[in-house]
């Protein structure tokens, strides 16, 4: 039965004919905005991702490998970091188009625990931090403001590894053990967006975690000196947990994650918070349902939050992240569509303008987001 254009009321003696109600159902569910997927001509994974303005953007991928664009990725340049072939850069942080921080992943026994940074653009990288300490594994860092920051490691000793930078990370310093979160056996992060640690205003940061029974979330608001923890009802285990944390307020925030092992397992795979992250209540699943290992904010204009000021609830958007393909929420958290099958590890919004990166060299670019929920519309369907 062909559609019809007209989109008017329809009924059949005062009842809407299930077949219309299916086909509303669908429209309602699917976003109408679209990655534009951009062929680089390379297979190196990816998974940091820092969008500075609409215009700029940093990634960090394996093999020692660092992309930037200046002309919002209508041409990217690629960049080798000297002696680092065999790193995986799980993390990226940039301040403009010349000054970035890119982290490492992987075991410190194997000397590929490392922080790197550059001042002229990516030309060249001064290493700023390692260590070859048993247990060490870094998973993410995050910067207050052009001088202070954080980097987020594995537990070692029984506590979560913390690193701290006051100079703009030319240097690192770590947290004395005795002031570090303590873990529950198992308790660890994932290193697989440089998502699960976020600041969030002044001296404010949140910590996400898996790996042992319930997922938890750590809060600092003194710069990472001192540390509480609030448990989640977000199950758990050696691959499951929180991959990603986003904040649109001091208050309000949000955190996904999943299993890394089970992608397109349709389990609870979002929390919210209204307190701060003191405590967290279980919300929607995203659609598609899966492992979310990235949560951005998409701005209906080139705005970025700065930690101080209420974003208006119409004015941005939730945008996650996953294997299974990538989800929007225009309420908050609460409800999800489909926003998308590629299958991105990471996200970075600037304003309205969002970059995803994913394995085999994906990577994607959005522009336009409707913020606004469509009114309900019934198709008329010829009998």
């Amino acid at each position: 039965m062909p559609l019809r254009k007209s989109a008017r009321r329809f009924s059949i003696n005062g009842i809407f004919s299930p077949l219309l109600l299916s086909v509303f159902l669908i429209t309602a569910g699917k976003s109408m905005a679209q990655w534009k997927v951009i062929d680089i001509k390379t297979k190196i994974h990816m998974r940091a991702v820092h969008a500075v303005s609409p215009t700029i953007c940093w990634i960090g991928g394996t093999r020692g490998t660092v992309l930037k664009t200046t002309n919002g990725g209508h041409t990217w340049t690629t960049y080798k970091v000297s002696g680092a072939d065999s790193l995986d850069f799980r993390d990226i942080h940039a301040f403009d188009k010349q000054v970035a921080i890119a982290m490492s992943a992987g075991e410190s026994e194997k000397d590929k625990a490392k922080i790197y940074k550059t001042e002229d653009g990516g030309e060249s990288w001064k290493l700023v931090y390692q260590t070859t300490q048993n247990g060490v594994f870094l998973d993410g860092i995050d910067f207050w403001d052009k001088n202070k920051g954080i980097c987020l490691g594995d537990p070692t000793q029984g506590r979560l590894f913390i690193l701290t930078t006051e100079d703009g990370g030319n240097s690192w310093q770590e947290l004395p053990l005795d002031k570090r979160p303590i873990a529950e056996p198992g308790e660890a992060c994932f290193a697989a967006s440089g998502t699960s640690v976020l600041t969030n205003g002044k001296g404010v940061a949140f910590i996400g975690t898996g790996g042992s029974k319930m997922a938890r979330v750590f809060r600092t608001e003194d710069y990472g000196q001192s540390w509480q923890v609030s448990s989640t009802p977000l199950p758990a285990g050696p691959t499951a947990g929180i991959f990603g944390l986003r904040f649109w307020s001091k208050k309000n925030g949000i955190a996904v994650g999943g299993d890394y092992k089970k992608t397109t397992d349709s389990t609870r795979n979002v929390l919210l918070t209204t307190d701060g992250g003191i405590t967290w209540t279980l919300a929607g699943m995203t659609k598609p349902t899966g492992l979310k290992e990235s949560i951005a904010i998409y701005h209906k204009t080139n705005a970025t939050w700065n930690g101080d000021t209420q974003i208006r609830s119409d004015n941005y958007a939730l945008v996650a992240s996953g294997p299974s393909g990538n989800s929007v929420s225009l309420d908050r958290g609460k409800s999800w569509i489909s926003l998308g099958t590629e299958g991105f590890h990471s996200l970075s919004f600037a304003g309205n303008v969002g970059y995803g990166v994913g394995a085999n060299g994906l990577i994607g670019k959005i522009e336009k987001i409707s913020s606004k929920k469509k009114k309900k519309k019934l198709i008329l369907v010829d009998q």
